[in-house]
């Protein structure tokens, strides 16, 4: 990552030297903050819960060589986890190499073992690490520099960093054999890289996550989730609400003030005012997944349910007001991903004589209609706002891409073609963009979207072109499963993962 520069001022304070000015009171998601190593001037870190963004001052002399000095803001943990933040300096500084990152620590004393990923005033993004109590600190650096967005990973004694620009996909690194002990310290932390000087840097998007153990059942056992908003302009995240159980598919609602999400058979809606969820009536049909889609002029919901636990997926129509629902599909599995804007058809994935399409069905009821004949899986069809097109994932090319086609199943063409499994596209209310999740090809197999995996959300205009990355996060199946966009095309809600062993967010957790 940085370069790092050992000058004979570091060696002075390579004595044994613990934390001072430790404070104990929590900040944000983290148990306290402290002054690690010989500190001239008291670093200090404050939390806004408004913006869930922290601000660090600190001094420091260089986190490097047989000791540190830094400012550190903390949390104790076990076991394996991830480090995620937008980290930045403020200003123009002193020294190029000033710092800021995430880092995990054996201790706070300023000679402990230790991992770190950093940004450097200059740039340079490197991951650090010293194996021993005293011992020398290595690196590697990355490709990437000016790194906006820092990951750190523990899965026991190997660390990988994950660093991006804002927008571009991670490139990674990882070191092994890094034994810091289960019972660590992590937490972001600022350096000056000179005794003197006082440096200033801001955390967003600050999250730690506890992945799924190894022995979780799929489908049998679940992480707590956070339902997210996210600005897609600054590509800022808040967490609004958490919860133990899975929370899945959030829609936003054409009055703007409400979320629709489903969780365990049940459909809630969510008042972001006050953050509070509601069950939503959906009558005798109460074992609902996560494909629920509301018509363009907010009257009604497609919602996708089995008649009984053990049945397969059947869709159905229900008024936005709640009721009993109507049902549409006569076989299934059927999942209901779309409504064309004039309110007349239905689209959704079908599987008919084991083979998964995409199908439209009269709104009013009546005769599917097969779109998709092509061998493997096509699923996620949804209408962009004109009408004129479908817009779906295959994987008929070989890893899951994104496709489009005319309303009425012809030209159907491939908007995407890179290395990763994009799954469903979600078309921005005012046209002009395609959100969509990708899933990373050596986790997941082009044919599925299973839960707890590293995922990327990321948008691409409309008519093709370049994408990029709008949020780095831990999920997959129930993300955003379906349309997502605010009505002003502003704003996206999504659904992430964590064991809830500590609140995420330092809010009530329901």
């Amino acid at each position: 990552m940085k370069q790092k520069i050992c000058s004979l001022s570091i060696t002075l304070v390579v004595i044994v030297c613990f934390s001072r000015n430790a404070l104990s009171q929590s900040i944000g998601i983290f148990d306290g903050q402290s002054d690690v190593g010989v500190v001239k001037h008291k670093g200090t870190g404050t939390y806004d819960a408004k913006l869930q963004q922290y601000t660090l001052t600190g001094s420091g002399s260089n986190i490097w060589a047989k000791a540190d000095g830094f400012h550190f803001v903390w949390k104790k943990m076990k076991g394996d986890f991830i480090l995620r933040t937008n980290a930045a300096l403020i200003g123009k500084g002193v020294e190029e190499h000033r710092k800021v990152g995430f880092m995990v620590r054996s201790s706070l004393d300023s000679t402990s073992k230790q991992v770190n990923v950093v940004v450097h005033g200059d740039g340079l993004t490197s991951l650090q690490f010293r194996k021993e109590t005293g011992g020398i600190t290595d690196e590697k650096k990355s490709t990437v520099t000016h790194a906006d967005v820092i990951q750190l990973e523990r899965h026991g004694n190997r660390y990988i960093m994950s660093v991006a620009r804002k927008g571009d996909l991670f490139t990674e690194d990882a070191v092994s054999d890094v034994d810091l002990g289960d019972d660590v310290y992590v937490g972001i932390f600022i350096c000056s890289h000179n005794a003197n000087v006082v440096e200033k840097g801001v955390f967003t998007n600050t999250r730690i996550v506890v992945p799924a153990p190894a022995t979780l059942v799929p489908y049998k056992q679940y992480l707590g989730s956070n339902i997210e908003i996210l600005d897609v302009t600054t590509q800022n995240s808040t967490i609004i609400y958490q919860s133990p159980k899975s929370l899945q598919a959030p829609n936003w609602m054409l009055d703007g003030r409400h979320l629709l999400y489903n969780s365990e058979g049940l459909l809630y809606k969510f008042d972001l005012k006050t953050n509070t969820p509601t069950v939503f009536n959906t009558g005798s049909v109460n074992n609902n997944n996560n494909d629920h889609v509301l018509s363009f002029d907010g009257k009604w919901i497609t919602i996708s349910s089995s008649v009984d636990k053990s049945g397969p997926s059947i869709g159905w129509v229900v008024p936005a007001t709640g009721g009993e629902p109507r049902r549409i599909t006569v076989t299934g599995p059927s999942y209901m991903h779309g409504w064309s804007p004039d309110g007349k058809w239905l689209v959704f994935c079908g599987s008919r004589n084991n083979e998964y399409d995409v199908y439209r069905i009269p709104a009013a009821g009546g005769a599917e209609e097969r779109l998709t004949n092509t061998p493997g899986l096509d699923d996620g069809p949804e209408y962009s706002p004109d009408g004129k097109y479908i817009y779906f994932n295959s994987v008929r090319s070989g890893l899951m891409q994104i496709w489009r086609m005319k309303a009425d199943g012809t030209e159907q063409t491939q908007l995407t073609n890179d290395d990763y499994n994009n799954w469903f596209p979600h078309i921005s209310p005012d046209g002009k963009w395609i959100e969509y999740i990708t899933f990373l090809k050596s986790e997941v197999a082009p044919g599925d979207h299973p839960f707890y995996k590293h995922v990327y959300l990321r948008i691409m205009p409309v008519g093709g072109g370049p994408s990029r990355v709008i949020a780095y996060l831990y999920g997959g199946q129930g993300t955003i499963n379906t349309p997502s966009w605010s009505p002003d095309s502003k704003h996206l809600a999504f659904v992430s993962n964590t064991n809830l062993l500590f609140p995420v967010f330092p809010t009530a957790t329901n």
